[in-house]
């Protein structure tokens, strides 16, 4: 497992049952404090798809579930 999908995870189990994170927050998570935060989001998204295709995770946009990563998006733990 990739240290960004250990990230999106963790994030996840920190959470209250059906609650979501942003994909920004894992790769904040990533980056560490003061880090470059966006150069994470690449590997977050990467991470993401990879989760999400062994439905791991649920993928929304304002409170309407995504098949597929595209645009803006938030992560739900399935």
């Amino acid at each position: 497992m990739s240290e960004a999908q250990e990230a999106i995870l963790a994030l996840l189990a920190e959470r209250a049952a059906g609650a979501t994170i942003c994909p920004s927050e894992a790769a904040r998570r990533l980056a560490g404090p003061g880090g470059d935060w966006r150069a994470q989001m690449e590997a977050v998204h990467a991470a993401t798809d990879a989760l999400a295709a062994r439905g791991a995770i649920a993928l929304s946009w304002k409170g309407g579930p995504m098949q597929e990563r595209r645009g803006p998006y938030r992560i739900a733990r399935r």
